[in-house]
This record gives C-alpha cells, sequence and structure tokens, in this order.
C-alpha cells in the first residue's frame, strides 16, 4: 500500500518499541502509521492505524472495540468472531481474511468503507448499514444478514450468496454477475438497473414456483 501523508509519524521511541514487538502484539495507547506487521496474535484497541498493513495475523475473537483503521489492508488474517463495537474502517482491504459471524453494524456505521476480496464472511452482519462505499468480489457470504442495508450501485461479484438475506435492502444498481445461489424476493427489495446474468433468474423467481429453462 501506497504511503499516505498528513497523518504524522510516530516517535522515535514508539518505533523502537513497535520493533521489539514485531510479529507478537501492539500495547499502549497511540497512533500508529505506515507499518507492517505479521503473525500478530492479539493487537490493543482503541489505537488509531493509519496506512498499516497487518498479514497473516490470527486475531481470532479478539476485542477491537473503538479502534481506527484508516487506509489500512489485511490480507490472509484470521478475524473470526472480531469484536468491532464502534470501531471506525476508512479504506480498509480485506484480502483472503477468514470473517466469521462478525457484527459489523456494530461498529462506527458514520465511517465505513470497506473493500472485501476472496474473504470468508459466513453469517456476517450488516443489517440497516450504507454500504455504498464498500465492494465484495469472489467472497463466500452464506447467511449473511444485509436486511435493510443500502448497497445502491456497489459491486457484488464473484460471490457465494446460499441463504443471504437482502429483505427491505436497496439493490438499485448493484452488479451481482458471478455471484450465485443467491435468492432475492424482488417485492421486497429495490432492484432497478440490478445487474443480474441470465443463470441467475431462478433465485429472483423462487417465490413464484416457476421453472426457467435456458
Amino acid at each position: 500500500m501506497d504511503e499516505c501523508g498528513g497523518f504524522g509519524s510516530l516517535l522515535e521511541k514508539e518505533a523502537e518499541q513497535l520493533v521489539s514487538l514485531y510479529g507478537r502484539t501492539l500495547t499502549d495507547r497511540m497512533l500508529i502509521a505506515n507499518e507492517h506487521f505479521e503473525n500478530l496474535t492479539t493487537l490493543s484497541n482503541e489505537h488509531e492505524y493509519e496506512c498499516c498493513t497487518f498479514k497473516s495475523c490470527d486475531l481470532g475473537s479478539v476485542n477491537l472495540s473503538a479502534t481506527k483503521f484508516i487506509e489500512s489492508t489485511f490480507s490472509d488474517c484470521n478475524l473470526s468472531n472480531v469484536r468491532f463495537d464502534n470501531t471506525s474502517m476508512l479504506d480498509v482491504s480485506f484480502e483472503g481474511c477468514k470473517m466469521i459471524g462478525i457484527p459489523f453494524d456494530q461498529s462506527n456505521q458514520l465511517l465505513f468503507s470497506a473493500f472485501f476480496r476472496d474473504c470468508q464472511l459466513n453469517h456476517s452482519i450488516f443489517h440497516g448499514m450504507k454500504l455504498k462505499q464498500c465492494s465484495f468480489e469472489n467472497c463466500s457470504l452464506e447467511e449473511a444478514d444485509f436486511t435493510a442495508s443500502d448497497m445502491k450501485g456497489i459491486k457484488l461479484i464473484g460471490c457465494d450468496l446460499f441463504n443471504a438475506a437482502f429483505d427491505v435492502a436497496n439493490l438499485e444498481e448493484v452488479d451481482f454477475l458471478g455471484s450465485y445461489r443467491l435468492m432475492i424476493d424482488p417485492e421486497q427489495t429495490r432492484l432497478t438497473k440490478a445487474k443480474f446474468s441470465v443463470d441467475q433468474l431462478p433465485g429472483l423467481l423462487a417465490k413464484y414456483n416457476l421453472k426457467v429453462r435456458k
């Protein structure tokens, strides 16, 4: 990730502390910018991470409430059941991460823009969220909850949407191309100008008990 300017830098003493703890944990409240970390097993919350990368970290069930992540990337990390209560995520990328059962609706929704690629997001909750600044590519979203969310214009491509809930959601202009096992009730959602392929039609017509032939 490119370095981002204007966010400040760590003091020399703090930088030395990070080096000594590299690959293990971060402690003490501080602003952390332009750092790369691997194999963390815990992460102190209420920090602010700007332009940081996290690689192969096992943070399952860690409490990251009230933490701030800005223009940062998580790659090949385990984040299942992490607590993101009031956590801010601004332009954060998740790539190849395991993120099962996360209630994203408990995060700071005023500062939420995230991009998910090749992630496991089964049973995650996005209920009632504004997701216009988000995208999902090649993700597993089995039984994810998008009920009443505003997803207008986002990309939701190449994803497994088995039993994902979209009732009362705004799906206008959403790109569903390549996604599969979706089941959406057109009478319970807004679908104007949403993009679907022919083989996705059964998932839109299931309630009518129709048989669609190619």
